[in-house]
């Protein structure tokens, strides 16, 4: 099948399609941000848990607000005929999110022992940053997969392009006949 320019959008579009997402994307994700740093905040400090389960912690709230703003929000257009399929690889991709995330955390406070509440939030937002950039790729590319789109018509063969032809311009000797 032969694809014409104007089916395809130009690159210009797709960027500017990109840029709302990375947009939304980034709200969905600075409410969850708040979450998990709130949470992580008062595991460490109100309950005194340790920093990895604090973060463990943190990060499951988060990512569970997350998935609503991602689904009913950012993503809501997409495909949701396969919720089960959608929620399991939104978890597995966001468990890898949090392995990254609590790796550069574990990597701080006990390589380079750098344990103070501070440095460990500093981590934190060190891990979260990379994390992110993992999760916007997962998340658009396999978890919340675009509808198909559909396939522009094409005529059979000549007669069918001809009928087509005909009704436009009955189409219009109508409107131009409503004008006079």
């Amino acid at each position: 099948m032969a694809t014409t320019a104007a089916s395809k959008p130009p690159l210009v579009q797709k960027l500017r399609g990109l840029t709302g997402e990375v947009v939304k994307f980034g709200i969905v994700g600075l409410s969850g941000v708040v979450i998990n740093f709130a949470v992580f905040w008062v595991c460490i400090n109100g309950l005194g848990l340790a920093s990895l389960r604090s973060n463990i912690a943190a990060t499951v709230i988060a990512i569970a607000t997350n998935y609503l703003g991602y689904r009913y929000w950012l993503y809501r257009d997409r495909d949701a005929a396969s919720r089960k399929r959608e929620i399991t690889l939104f978890l597995v991709f966001s468990g890898i999110g949090m392995l990254i995330e609590t790796g550069v955390l574990a990597f701080t406070v006990y390589v380079l022992h750098l344990d103070s509440h501070y440095e460990q939030l500093g981590a934190k937002v060190i891990g979260l940053g990379v994390a992110t950039v993992f999760r916007f790729v997962s998340y658009r590319t396999w978890v919340f997969t675009a509808l198909p789109e559909p396939e522009p018509a094409v005529p059979a063969d000549g007669q069918e392009l001809a009928v087509q032809a005909e009704l436009m311009l009955a189409t219009e000797q109508i409107r131009f006949a409503k004008a006079e």
